[in-house]
């Protein structure tokens, strides 16, 4: 479920949200004269949340590509140029 405070539980319970974003994982959403403003999360989660964004960018891409071309690549290319790649080259 999610948490939404005052923006001003911001200045006034900074600790109180510090510990709920860090136990939780979970963002707290700040309101300001009742409408959303802001968003706190701890930045373990927002690193979390960056990677998944990223990982399905580029699966979305990969889809995309393979619905231009009829190209495959098998295993042991994926697996070679993975290899390489790790290796620098």
């Amino acid at each position: 479920m999610n948490m939404i405070r005052p923006v001003s539980d911001l200045r006034n319970n900074f600790a109180d949200i510090s510990r709920t974003v860090h136990e939780t994982a979970q963002p707290v959403f700040l309101t300001k004269n009742g409408y959303g403003d802001m968003v706190v999360m701890s930045m373990e989660a927002f690193e979390n949340m960056r990677f998944d964004s990223e990982v399905y960018l580029k699966l979305a891409e990969a889809e995309r590509q393979a619905a231009e071309t009829n190209k495959r690549f098998s295993q042991k290319e994926v697996l070679d140029a993975m290899k390489a790649a790790a290796r620098g080259k």
